[in-house]
């Protein structure tokens, strides 16, 4: 490091950077309801469409491929279709929205009439649910190291507009502080003046408060807040950290 230190002195920064399915899914209830014709019936509704991991883009078929009527097949009681079709309500929404077609009696259910699920305003809830889901971002992971903490920073930099690489920052940080996040130089000019340069890329303070970059921590022995103010300041004084090789 050199002894002078004037290269962390704080100039006007002429860039001012701006920071920017569930179904109801009750448990379904289990009344001894019966169909029209029971003996050996073996029930054959289909399950619920179930939605796990989809795109925007199947989203919209996705909600297209769940029913909104239901056909009744031999064995079919109001409790299982509702269950089978996550209705929202159970067996007495689904009775109470069918009882024109179903009759007085929620136990007798005829093989072959159509029941409404009311599933259209359900399918276009969960298609846009999906649809956000998809669309949102996968959120990163760093590692608290100095690999993760200079992918950080590059992403920081990357929505105010810093230039910046990955080898330019790490050939500096392993310059000026071998990679210490916690590196304070005690001898130089900078020390004897009561501002030392602190960090992975040795920023005295006043540096730091004028390059800070918003969102990024006010410490300046934070790893990625120190790296971030380094490279802005790098930036408006040599056009990128990769233009610095030595003293800056």
């Amino acid at each position: 490091m050199p002894a002078k230190g004037k290269h962390r002195r704080p100039k006007q920064n002429p860039i001012t950077r701006k920071l920017a399915l569930a179904g109801t899914g009750g448990a379904a209830l289990t009344l001894p309801l019966i169909s029209a014709t029971t003996a050996g019936a073996v029930g054959t509704s289909a399950p619920a469409a179930a939605v796990t991991s989809v795109t925007a883009a199947t989203a919209v078929n996705v909600a297209a491929t769940l029913p909104t009527t239901y056909s009744v097949v031999v064995g079919d009681t109001l409790s299982e279709i509702a269950a089978d079709h996550s209705v929202s309500g159970g067996w007495k929404q689904l009775y109470e929205a069918n009882r024109a077609v179903v009759g007085d009696n929620p136990s007798v259910i005829r093989p072959g009439i159509k029941l409404t699920l009311g599933a259209k305003e359900k399918a276009a809830t969960t298609a846009g649910t999906a649809a956000k889901t998809a669309a949102k971002p996968a959120s990163s992971s760093y590692s608290n190291n100095l690999d993760g903490w200079i992918r950080e920073s590059l992403d920081v930099m990357a929505k105010h507009g810093i230039p910046g690489s990955y080898n330019g920052i790490h050939r500096n940080v392993m310059r000026e502080s071998s990679g210490n996040p916690k590196a304070i130089n005690l001898w130089d000019i900078n020390a004897r003046n009561g501002i030392p340069s602190k960090g992975l890329l040795q920023v005295i303070d006043p540096t730091f408060k004028a390059y800070h970059v918003p969102g990024t921590s006010l410490d300046s022995y934070d790893p990625v807040a120190n790296i971030t103010a380094a490279c802005n300041y790098a930036a408006a004084r040599y056009g990128s950290i990769d233009n610095v090789n030595g003293a800056y």
